[in-house]
C-alpha cells in the first residue's frame, strides 16, 4: 500500500508541474504600445484604441497617424487586441475588413517581428505600434504597457 501511495504522490507532483509549466508558458506577456521618440502627444487606453481602429487619424499634436502593428501570427497581436481593442484577433480582422470594402480606411501595415515593428517606428515621426513589452528598446518611446 505505501508504494501505492508513492507512485501517486509523485504522479501528482508530476501532473501539478507539468500544469504549472504550461501556464506559465501561455501566460499572458505585457505589450509596450510605441511612437517615435519626437511625438509628444498624450496617450491613454482610449485613445489608442481609437486610433488602432482608424476612428481617431491623428495625434494630440494634430499629425496623422501611420499604424504599424505586429503579425498577425505574433503573440503580441493577439495580447494587443485583447487587452486593448477588448476583440479577439479574427473579431478585428473582421472589423478591418468591413473598413476596408467600405474605404473608411485602411488596417495597419503588419510587420513580420518586433524588431522590424520598431524599425519601422523608429524612423517615422507619425508612426504608432505595439511590440512584446520585453523587445522595446531605446529607439522608440513606450508610451503604454498593458
Amino acid at each position: 500500500m505505501l508504494l501505492s501511495t508513492k507512485n501517486m504522490t509523485w504522479k501528482v507532483v508530476l501532473a501539478v508541474s507539468t500544469l504549472s509549466f504550461f501556464y506559465l508558458s501561455k501566460a499572458s506577456a505585457e505589450v509596450s504600445i510605441i511612437v517615435h521618440p519626437s511625438n509628444a502627444s498624450t496617450f491613454d487606453q482610449e485613445t489608442i484604441k481609437k486610433i488602432f481602429l482608424g476612428k481617431t487619424k491623428s495625434f494630440s499634436n494634430g499629425r496623422s497617424a501611420i499604424l504599424i502593428s505586429a503579425s498577425s501570427s505574433d503573440p503580441a497581436s493577439d495580447e494587443f487586441n485583447t487587452k486593448v481593442i477588448g476583440k479577439s484577433s479574427s473579431q478585428v480582422k473582421a472589423y478591418w475588413s468591413k473598413i476596408l470594402f467600405t474605404g473608411k480606411g485602411t488596417p495597419p501595415q503588419e510587420m513580420d517581428s518586433n524588431n522590424d515593428v520598431i524599425a519601422a517606428v523608429s524612423s517615422n515621426p507619425d508612426a504608432i505600434g505595439y511590440v512584446d513589452a520585453s523587445a522595446a528598446t531605446d529607439a522608440v518611446k513606450v508610451v503604454a504597457t498593458f
